[in-house]
């Protein structure tokens, strides 16, 4: 493992304190980090600005990333590529790129390695918890993805934390890597292009609302009774559907942003027209959007996606409520693109 000091785990003060320790001026930080935000610098050598001296100090002392791909694998339709990563300690992460119509590109990237929650449909929370991500690996997958696109003249342009890991059981750093994400001589995405997901922790929704940011909230619902959701979210026995929908109140009156619920359907699960209803009731007159998704199949649950039909009754019901919802298609499943489910393959693999 290396000892050299990751330049994405640093902040431009923390970059400009190294910097000056070196004898060099301050402006000289600046400048690295362009070279690495804006110009996707992965060697030293490129920064042509920069002086000699202070190339062979960052060369001996510094390294501009710390994870190295593993595994690359792009969908048969070429709209989404999925990256394992591995970090310096060998545990490996993954980050997704997918494409849509237009200019839209998005990066689905990791805050943990592993997840704690253990959502019984999420190969992720099936393989358990490592360790939370720092600041500088959770940044540095979009890079990855953001250099990709840079090699096709395309541009990163919005990110979900929605990979490995729950962003909020690793609060602290998932903040700092947002702002890192935002900074407009660093990435420059625009908060309402950042969209942060999480199963549920009630007194961190509570906490995010105090941020007063104006980056996306989703929120992993799935269920709409305690016993069904607590069956598929672990989670939702310490934090309920009271003291979620509690947080999420208070998330609304306070940031006036709409809160954006996930719901993995499930045939013959949570795709009946009884749970539409209980949905219906739970949502209706909230500030809210449903986005439904027909399950990514995962070889330790044996769930199975709903059919279209189902679906599209479902969506119907939701509407007699006013609940707007989309259905969204199902990305990369050619390329086990749902979160924790490239890495399950490789360690199968070996």
């Amino acid at each position: 493992m290396s000892s050299k000091i990751n330049l994405f785990d640093l902040t431009l003060d923390s970059l400009t304190s190294l910097i000056t320790g070196w004898g060099f001026e301050p402006y000289r930080a600046r400048q690295v980090w362009r070279w690495l935000y804006q110009h996707h610098a992965s060697d030293f050598s490129v920064m042509a600005n920069l002086p000699q001296n202070l190339r062979e100090s960052l060369d001996a002392e510094t390294t501009p990333g710390a994870l190295k791909v593993v595994s690359s694998v792009q969908s048969f339709d070429g709209e989404t590529r999925k990256l394992a990563l591995e970090l310096a300690d060998g545990q490996i992460i993954e980050t997704v790129l997918m494409r849509y119509e237009g200019v839209r590109r998005t990066a689905c990237v990791s805050t943990q390695a592993g997840c704690a929650m253990g959502c019984v449909f999420c190969a992720t929370g099936q393989m358990g918890f490592a360790r939370h991500l720092s600041p500088g690996e959770i940044v540095e997958q979009a890079m990855h993805v953001s250099r990709l696109l840079a090699q096709e003249q395309q541009r990163l342009s919005n990110i979900v934390l929605m990979g490995m890991g729950e962003p909020f059981h690793n609060y602290d750093n998932t903040l700092e890597a947002i702002r890192r994400m935002m900074d407009e001589e660093g990435l420059n995405i625009g908060q309402r292009h950042l969209t942060v997901s999480t199963v549920g922790i009630a007194p961190a929704i509570r906490r995010f609302a105090d941020e007063q940011l104006q980056v996306r909230l989703a929120i992993s619902l799935h269920a709409a009774t305690n016993e069904a959701r607590s069956a598929l979210l672990p989670i939702n026995r310490r934090y309920p559907l009271n003291d979620l929908m509690d947080a999420v109140r208070y998330y609304i009156r306070t940031t006036n942003r709409r809160v954006t619920f996930e719901w993995a359907l499930i045939a013959g699960k949570n795709d009946t027209p009884e749970e539409a209803h209980r949905l219906g009731q739970l949502l209706q007159g909230l500030l809210c959007h449903v986005n439904m998704i027909p399950l990514n199949p995962t070889q330790a649950y044996q769930g199975q996606p709903s059919d279209m039909a189902r679906v599209s009754a479902f969506v119907n019901i939701l509407e007699d409520y006013n609940i707007p919802a989309t259905v969204r298609v199902r990305r990369g499943i050619d390329v086990n693109a749902g979160c924790g489910q490239l890495k399950a393959a490789l360690i199968a693999s070996q």
